[in-house]
């Protein structure tokens, strides 16, 4: 199966033909993909070079001439290094664009901590107006790229990661999806989770959501799971743990509730490894995330039973 940073470049591709609208910055990172893309579109295809601060203020120069640029990078190069201009020459400008990382968490470990981002999307949420997708499966990237381009001038978000559910849902870049309804919690599961929670409450009584869009967060579909499964909730996220729970408690202020937050530890794990032994090591793979949703759940108490 390809992976959905593959996705990436073929649909971008296909836009820049269809949308003169539509414009590429890149940062040497997947230069390599729009090669034959940059002969038939010099204009609308550049690359920065290893200038990330340069790569979102030149993407919002663009806007402001009424392009929409996609602008892509590895995570940690895209949201945090030049977050000043992401604040800046996007948000306070008042301009939108399509920033689609790769990389995620943790998906190449051998760089180093530097390749990792597990706080992009809570570092995002300092911010006013983003849209923020998180696909679970490459079918899912290229409907939600699709969606985020034609998104007028909105400001939107795409976290591609190499970690992936084996089979895609239909996606709509707004409302979660119920995949499992019971009746002692609510598990959250957010893009790439999905699998490994289906795996972790097999047999357990849970309402499980899906989530391929969290920013905004669906509200009305959280407050109507619990009000057939109960207040106790869980969020699975790919990123930094308990980025959600601040929304998930805001959808539930008026009724006593419990959230516990789950996702990558705030501890930088030095010893890099392979990308499965970070999954264990944050306790994201289903054996752990079994252990940790029925522990907080009382039991969840066993489908059937």
């Amino acid at each position: 199966m390809d992976s959905m940073r593959d996705r990436f470049a073929p649909v971008v591709t296909k836009l820049l033909d269809e949308d003169p609208r539509v414009a590429v910055v890149l940062a040497e990172v997947g230069a390599d993909r729009f090669t034959e893309t940059l002969r038939r579109h010099p204009d609308r295809v550049v690359n920065v070079g290893i200038r990330e601060q340069l790569l979102v203020g030149a993407a919002a120069g663009m806007a402001l001439t009424g392009l929409r640029p996609v602008v892509h990078t590895f995570a940690s190069f895209l949201v945090e290094r030049p977050f000043e201009q992401v604040k800046l020459d996007l948000g306070h400008q008042g301009v939108g664009a399509v920033l689609v990382s790769a990389a995620a968490s943790f998906d190449w470990p051998a760089g180093g901590y530097t390749h990792m981002a597990p706080g992009d999307v809570a570092l995002l949420d300092t911010l006013d107006g983003w849209t923020v997708h998180v696909p679970g499966h490459p079918d899912e990237a290229d409907a939600l790229l699709r969606r985020a381009v034609a998104a007028g001038d909105d400001k939107v978000y795409v976290r591609l990661s190499l970690q992936s559910n084996p089979h895609g849902l239909p996606v709509d870049g707004e409302r979660f999806r119920t995949v499992r309804e019971g009746r002692a919690g609510v598990v959250v599961a957010v893009g790439p989770m999905l699998d490994a929670v289906l795996a972790a409450t097999e047999n357990l009584d849970v309402t499980v959501l899906y989530a391929s869009t969290v920013r905004p967060f669906d509200a009305p579909a959280l407050r109507r799971a619990t009000a057939t499964a109960g207040t106790d909730v869980v969020l699975v996220e790919p990123y930094l743990a308990g980025t959600s729970t601040a929304a998930a408690n805001d959808a539930l202020a008026d009724v006593p509730h419990r959230v516990l937050g789950l996702g990558v530890g705030r501890a930088e794990l030095r010893r890099y490894g392979q990308f499965e032994e970070h999954v264990a090591a944050h306790g994201l793979d289903a054996r752990s995330l079994r252990t940790r949703i029925t522990a907080f759940t009382a039991g969840a108490v066993t489908a059937g039973v």
